[in-house]
């Protein structure tokens, strides 16, 4: 399994999780024209992919979708209620739209939902089996639930979001209004119940973790890192033994190929 943040932070998502059997994007939240060149630079053909996961409908996830259904015919799968949210979308190239449930095969490679706590219509994070191992993504979560955390376990991959340092967001320049979104159970996870999160889970030998959707304003990627870095220290967690951690970037591929 190859796994590559095409683009990752509140201006747009994208993630490649390539194998033998399987290209597969989940979200396009950057344009089309964007996401086919970091392709390119991964040795993929956009017309390679096999489907396009959303994880719900806000703008970051979703940018160039339109343009990739319309121009590529591309499937794109996505939970009901998302779709409704996503109404233009599904006019714009009905045929290309596909219903997310609970689960889904590419070829070898299954892929589950599982849900998520944002607020958005009904979010979803993603989870792949192929070849007896697990990899996961979960970005945009305001809490991380039991479920979210059974979902998690046992990953050889896991993309997981650091939205925000708290102290950045409490002082910072956004009105009260969005920091109580962000901060609510329906918002985005800061650096320190991520650490947390990590800490307490389960993982695979030599996990690799991306720090994923970081913000601009609220966040820097190295106070990200430090952040988990020590929370997961502290737990007697051996960063590079028992997992290693990637910092993505907003514009830079960011990959790790088992």
């Amino acid at each position: 399994m190859q796994i590559h943040v095409l683009a990752s932070g509140s201006s747009g998502n994208a993630t490649l999780f390539k194998s033998e059997d399987a290209n597969i994007l989940v979200d396009a939240g950057i344009s089309a024209r964007r996401i086919k060149n970091a392709l390119a630079e991964v040795n993929t053909a956009v017309e390679d992919l096999d489907g396009i996961l959303i994880t719900h409908e806000h703008s970051d996830h979703i940018k160039g979708l339109t343009t990739l259904m319309k121009k590529y015919r591309l499937p794109v799968y996505a939970r009901p209620e998302t779709w409704r949210q996503m109404s233009s979308y599904r006019q714009a190239a009905p045929d290309c739209c596909r219903y997310v449930y609970q689960s889904m095969d590419f070829g070898p490679v299954k892929v589950e939902a599982f849900n998520t706590s944002h607020d958005a219509a009904d979010p979803v994070g993603y989870t792949f089996y192929e070849k007896e191992r697990k990899y996961s993504l979960a970005t945009d979560l305001g809490v991380v639930t039991d479920s979210v955390k059974k979902a998690l376990a046992g990953s050889a991959g896991l993309v997981l979001e650091t939205n925000h340092d708290l102290d950045m967001l409490r002082n910072g320049s956004y009105p009260w209004h969005l920091k109580r979104r962000i901060l609510s159970d329906r918002g985005h996870l800061s650096n320190i119940e991520a650490g947390k999160t990590l800490a307490g889970l389960e993982l695979d030998e030599q996990c690799q973790v991306f720090l994923a959707h970081i913000s601009k304003e609220n966040n820097r990627r190295d106070l990200a890192e430090n952040t988990v870095v020590r929370i997961l220290k502290d737990q007697g967690v051996d960063i590079g033994k028992d997992l290693q951690l990637h910092v993505t970037l907003p514009d830079v591929i960011t990959s790790w190929q088992e």
